[in-house]
């Protein structure tokens, strides 16, 4: 398809697919994460002191898989193209979740046959369940690989590449928003105890929908666009990571997602600690996820702002913010951080991939590597807080990553002149 060819046609649809499938990406994203306690009732009742660490690491395996496969999905762009590329996530992210089904089945008709672990007994359903978070997390990665870039390729008349991120941020928001709602009120119907019976028709239910859209997808019109894979096998001659530009984008994108579950998750634990917010403590985590929606549906409006001016003033503002907190105890300044974090990811994204022509999806692919900051940052943080007795000192962390995000905005985002490719 020639540039010419490529401009005549219409994108409209295929990014209101990516703008529903990254609301796909961000319920998935946080269902997982909610069926933590559930977790811990069915599963890990029987695990003694080790209870909560063995719930977390639900978590953690979900973003190890990013990492681990974003740079499979980008070969699998450039080998099947976007369209077939969306319907095989959507198929891992199915049989992802027939693993969790599977798992509860093994606990249920097992009588749960377990494995001793010092003075704790850990069903073989649990690493089941892991293996199935994995597959979800990975399914969910190579979701991203194809619609971050799709959505800053597909020209759409009247918005700009990160205004068409930010609509698919606001989209994700709207999915991590309605997720716990979700699972708690109409999964489990808010019952307080969770039992293996629960947690059967959600996981069939899951599989239905998961399959059901996949293939709704493969009767969609989902063009491949121009100029950003590589095309009928060619070999790309350059190592992705010779560009300058993207791998500092890649620790942006670590340090970012870091930054946000930091302020997102440890705000609460912080608040939990302080006698002076405990009240507080959960009304302070949503209001900073809301600020996060709020944000992405503000910054989807802003189409004439560019990306490293929004990375530099949303840097700026949130570091001042956190360092405001530090000083004056008052955590509510750090609740804003949400407003201001909620434009970083697309700004970061569409600077990291431009200009990077036939390499952008494995570009792309590189970019999910970072993602594994959120499981990083935010453990190394709690770490520092049971070191010193005190969260106080931690958020230097974020502070930190502030300064970075700045950096990479005004200087580490420039494109080299070796590293323009001819479109």
């Amino acid at each position: 398809m020639t540039n010419n060819q490529q401009t005549q046609t219409s994108y409209t649809g295929p990014f209101i697919t990516m703008v529903f499938l990254f609301f796909i990406v961000g319920f998935l994203t946080v269902v997982n994460q909610q069926f933590q306690s559930p977790l811990q009732g069915a599963l890990l009742s029987n695990v003694g002191g080790i209870q909560n660490t063995l719930a977390v690491m639900v978590t953690f395996a979900w973003f190890l898989s990013y990492p681990l496969t974003g740079g499979i999905g980008a070969r699998l762009v450039n080998k099947h193209g976007y369209k077939n590329t969306m319907v095989r996530a959507l198929m891992v992210v199915a049989a992802g979740c027939a693993i969790f089904e599977a798992s509860v089945l093994l606990q249920k008709y097992s009588d749960g046959a377990a494995i001793a672990f010092g003075e704790s007994s850990i069903p073989y359903a649990y690493f089941l369940f892991l293996i199935g978070a994995y597959v979800v997390g990975a399914g969910v990665t190579i979701m991203q690989v194809v619609i971050n870039p799709y959505l800053i390729a597909c020209n759409v008349k009247g918005t700009s590449d990160v205004q068409r991120q930010n609509i698919g941020g606001a989209s994700n928001s709207i999915g991590t928003t309605l997720a716990p709602f979700f699972v708690g009120g109409i999964i489990f119907g808010g019952a307080t105890a969770v039992t293996l019976d629960n947690l059967i028709i959600p996981f069939a239910a899951f599989i239905v929908v998961i399959l059901l859209v996949a293939f709704l997808i493969t009767k969609l019109q989902l063009p491949n666009i121009a100029n950003t894979t590589a095309e009928g096998g060619e070999k790309l001659e350059r190592s992705i990571w010779s560009f300058r530009h993207l791998v500092l984008g890649v620790v942006a994108i670590f340090i970012y997602v870091g930054v946000e579950v930091c302020v997102g998750a440890n705000l609460v634990m912080h608040a939990k600690a302080d006698v002076n917010w405990i009240e507080l403590a959960a009304t302070m985590g949503s209001l900073y996820w809301a600020g996060m929606l709020v944000g992405r549906l503000i910054g989807s409006a802003l189409s004439k702002v560019p990306a490293k001016t929004q990375l530099v003033v949303t840097s700026i503002m949130a570091g001042l913010l956190v360092i405001g907190g530090m000083l004056t105890d008052c955590l509510w300044l750090m609740v804003a951080v949400g407003l201001f974090h909620s434009v970083m990811w697309p700004s970061i994204f569409a600077l990291a991939v431009k200009g990077l022509g036939k390499y952008t999806s494995a570009g792309s692919g590189a970019l999910m590597i970072g993602v594994l900051g959120g499981g990083v940052l935010p453990l190394l943080q709690g770490m520092i807080a049971d070191a010193t007795g005190s969260w106080a000192a931690t958020w230097i962390i974020v502070i930190l990553g502030e300064a970075y995000l700045l950096y990479y905005a005004l200087l580490g985002s420039r494109i080299r002149k070796q590293d323009m490719i001819a479109e």
